[in-house]
């Protein structure tokens, strides 16, 4: 981490350019569609994700985010917990056994046993996401000190960039195929501007990668249903 000293007129300009910048997050989202997919009607769909404890497993706070999105609003769809299907599947997708890709999550499936079950319980699509958020770049400081009667004070500024980059891939189980994938990147600057008092301006980049992805699902899947 770098150092750097601010002057009180510098330091005023960073805390509005804070103001200004801070909790900017820039989104991009894509869409792949290998094949058409068929209306939901009363079955269900499952957010999944690599479940080994791997360097850069995906954040289970970002699964919840994404299934609890998905079965949100007007466009919701049904989604059954991830708890839930591991449980009723039980032992072909807990930590220790679950697929680690696309393609052995497909040869589990394949399994007639597997492939059964998850059609009894009313499973139509599996999403399998990978991907996690990480901070990419941080740079200046903040030092706090406390004076004479024990009132503290910190000077200084400190920002630091993060990325959230998400890929979801979609598992038809019925057709026993891959359908597409929707992807979810965003990346935002946060900053803390101190002048006696921090004051943090914070970008909210996984939260948004959670939306753009869900909404992604929902249009992709929503789709068939048109």
């Amino acid at each position: 981490m770098s150092r750097c000293r601010f002057h009180p007129p510098l330091l005023a300009g960073a805390l509005l350019l804070a103001t200004a910048l801070a909790g900017c997050v820039q989104p991009t989202i894509d869409q792949v569609r290998f094949a058409r997919t068929g209306p939901l009607g009363d079955q269900s769909v499952v957010i999944l994700s690599r479940k080994h404890k791997t360097q850069g497993e995906t954040e289970n706070d970002f699964i919840s985010c994404v299934s609890d999105s998905v079965a949100a609003g007007d466009d919701s769809l049904s989604v059954l917990a991830e708890r839930q299907f591991v449980d009723s599947v039980f032992p072909w997708f807990e930590p220790r056994t679950a697929p680690l890709t696309m393609d052995k999550l497909g040869e589990v499936i394949a399994e007639p046993l597997v492939g059964n079950r998850i059609r009894d319980i009313g499973v139509r699509y599996l999403v399998w996401i990978e991907g996690t958020t990480e901070r990419t770049d941080q740079a200046g400081t903040v030092q706090c000190t406390v004076f004479t009667g024990g009132m503290p004070a910190c000077f200084g500024f400190l920002s630091w960039e993060d990325a959230s980059n998400y890929e979801a891939s979609i598992w038809d189980v019925t057709e026993g195929i891959a359908v597409g994938k929707v992807t979810s990147e965003a990346v935002g600057t946060s900053f803390i501007p101190a002048v006696v008092v921090p004051i943090p301006f914070i970008a909210r980049v996984q939260p948004e990668a959670c939306t753009n992805l869900s909404d992604q699902i929902k249009s992709f899947l929503g789709d068939s249903e048109a």
